[in-house]
């Protein structure tokens, strides 16, 4: 998978892409992540990139030209699957989402920043708008990042145990269970006897059945988007 990203400040992208998994992921060529410098293609003398939105109104609006001349430019050398906008206002971005978007080949993502971008970007080059929550930040760069990190370990070969991404909160509709490792005790605090018995059946049992439980107490509204779905 190639990543493109469209950005005002790329040094703000580099330091998470550069440890843990994105890194290996990077390293072993499962994907390809590269930064573009809004700025470089501006055609004003001060690089300005931004303008005030018509009609009047507080902060500034990224421009239509550098962001369309930016992407263009992406298209002529090769066919993208998805560009994709990060915006508060966008599809909230899920599990059963990232799954889709890690089957993609070429991706664009822009990161907003300002007040945003002018409507024209979005009715006529991007394809995919994507919100990580109900909040606003000062920029898409962070959103950027969350996107690319729920994609990236999806793709085969990223994880060191594949089936690791399947067990995963919100794969199955459900949180995931609780989980517990070395010590068997601590402080008197015990690990469920379940868990060390060895009889495989009956641990997938508990856990199905804990991930329920846990569903039902923190997220119940998932339980109700499986049932609409049904």
């Amino acid at each position: 998978m190639r990543i493109d990203i469209i950005t005002l400040f790329p040094e703000l992208l580099q330091s998470p892409f550069e440890v843990s998994i994105i890194k290996r992921a990077r390293e072993n060529k499962s994907v390809d992540i590269h930064f573009h410098q809004l700025r470089d293609y501006s055609t004003n003398n001060y690089k300005q990139v931004d303008d005030y939105p018509y009609g009047g109104g507080a902060g500034m609006v990224l421009k239509v030209e550098p962001i369309e001349k930016c992407i263009s430019q992406l298209q002529s050398q090769r066919a993208y699957d998805a560009v994709i906008y990060m915006t508060p206002d966008g599809e909230q971005l899920t599990q059963p989402l990232a799954n889709s978007l890690s089957l993609f080949t070429n991706i664009i993502v822009l990161c907003g920043h300002y007040k945003g971008v002018d409507q024209r970007v979005r009715d006529h080059l991007i394809t995919h708008e994507i919100s990580i929550g109900d909040f606003v930040l000062s920029g898409g760069e962070m959103a950027a990042a969350v996107l690319c990190d729920a994609i990236v370990r999806l793709i085969p070969g990223v994880l060191g145990d594949e089936s690791s991404a399947l067990t995963d909160s919100f794969q199955d509709g459900l949180l995931a269970p609780p989980i517990y490792t070395r010590p068997e005790s601590y402080k008197g605090w015990k690990v469920p006897e379940i868990l060390t018995s060895g009889n495989t059946p009956k641990i997938e049992a508990w856990r199905e059945a804990m991930a329920l439980k846990h569903t039902q107490t923190r997220r119940p509204d998932l339980l109700d988007e499986n049932s609409a779905s049904e």
